[in-house]
């Protein structure tokens, strides 16, 4: 009985890293002292408006007295579907393989934040388990496997791995935070790895249209070339918050193996994580609209030429950085160093150690910000 109020005593937050953004707060006051005020880099938020199609999706759905289905309404999935076959030519996603199953391989989730973060325990790992990430890794990869008590190895090598044989294994292309693309020959290797050994693969794809480097276009993991025809074992996460303007909406999806993506239907059922229905209309019409991505990917593309010149003049090297909607940037000082230097001048940026120790000599710059704060940013890195 002891043994039992001593472990509800124990808050869940204390098996959790410090929220890394708190550390952030004396550097984001010495910024916003700044006689011009901050120029915010720090976190990949969009700024621009919300593009008219969703608004008017939106508009139109406002009426919506009962409850959604947690599988989400065929349109929407079926818009998932189509979207992933046009852009990045995976084939083979179907609303309902198993006929009369109910089921599928596509998902609507409340954003990619909350899948990312509860999925090692709807998949029922926990003690004893190997969860594999990248050594530079969006933190709630460690996040979700912490809170089950599950092992954590940061890893790029498959050999560094060891004989262990992972439950769950995160691939991130483009990376968040440095925005290195896999090509697809290492995605192939991975996959194969994995289905080998039974571990579940699962590849963050966020930031898939936010490629920058025309000669190296990311891939998804779900693309025939890469997963030889077959979605077995793997899972792909898409959202819909960088690429059309809509963090506030919380939209995104998993697709993938059918039998996995059936567990997490499960267990979401039991949990009432539904995604609204007006959210789901919102999901189905962006992904049918490539206007508003290719307006957006314009302006973003502006704002990180100005800012990639001016971090250059300033005397950082950039590495990586060919996709995402950030630049990794180093003079190969410690990066808390790094961060002091931007504030001084106004301009707050995230410490690469936030995603890994071999972040520690990085900052990564968001250029999510508007035209007139990146251009207030990149006259203060000039002078």
């Amino acid at each position: 009985m002891a043994d039992l109020h001593s472990r509800a005593a124990t808050p869940v937050s204390a098996r959790l890293p410090d929220f890394p953004w708190d550390q952030l707060s004396e550097h984001a006051a010495r910024a916003r002292s700044h006689p011009d005020g901050i120029v915010d880099l720090s976190v990949g938020t969009p700024v621009d408006s919300t593009p008219q199609v969703a608004q008017q999706a939106l508009r139109e759905a406002a009426d919506a007295p009962g409850y959604p289905v947690t599988i989400g309404n065929v349109e929407t999935r079926q818009a998932a579907i189509d979207w992933l076959e046009r852009r990045f030519g995976v084939t083979g996603l179907r609303l309902d393989p198993r006929p009369g199953s109910g089921e599928g391989a596509v998902l609507p989730v409340i954003g990619s934040k909350e899948l990312i973060g509860a999925l090692p325990l709807h998949l029922g790992i926990g003690p004893g388990d190997l969860v594999v990430q990248p050594e530079l890794a969006y933190p709630t990869y460690e996040v979700g496997a912490t809170l089950v008590g599950a092992e954590v190895l940061a890893a790029d090598s498959l050999t560094a791995i060891g004989p262990r044989t992972p439950r769950l294994l995160w691939l991130n292309s483009p990376s968040n935070p440095t925005g290195q693309v896999l090509p697809p020959e290492h995605l192939r290797k991975v996959v194969e790895w994995c289905r080998d050994r039974g571990t579940l693969l699962v590849s963050d794809e966020c930031y898939l249209e936010c490629a920058w480097d025309a000669e190296r276009p990311p891939s998804s993991v779900l693309h025939p070339d890469i997963s030889g025809g077959s979605h077995e074992g793997i899972l792909a996460v898409h959202s819909l918050s960088k690429r059309s303007n809509l963090a506030g909406y919380r939209c995104a999806f998993v697709a993938g193996d059918a039998a996995v993506v059936a567990e997490l239907l499960a267990v979401r059922k039991n949990l009432g994580l539904q995604m609204p229905e007006p959210q789901q209309r919102v999901m189905a019409a962006t992904l049918a609209d490539d206007e508003h991505v290719v307006a957006q990917h314009a302006r973003y593309a502006a704002r990180r030429a100005v800012l990639r010149e001016a971090l250059e003049g300033a005397g950082f090297r950039i590495d990586h950085s060919e996709a995402s909607l950030y630049l990794w940037a180093t003079r190969e000082e410690p990066c808390w160093d790094s961060v002091q230097w931007f504030a001084d001048r106004g301009i707050l940026v995230a410490p690469g150690a936030f995603y890994g120790a071999a972040g520690r000599r990085h900052v990564r710059v968001a250029f999510t910000a508007t035209d007139e704060r990146v251009a207030a940013a990149a006259a203060r890195l000039r002078a």
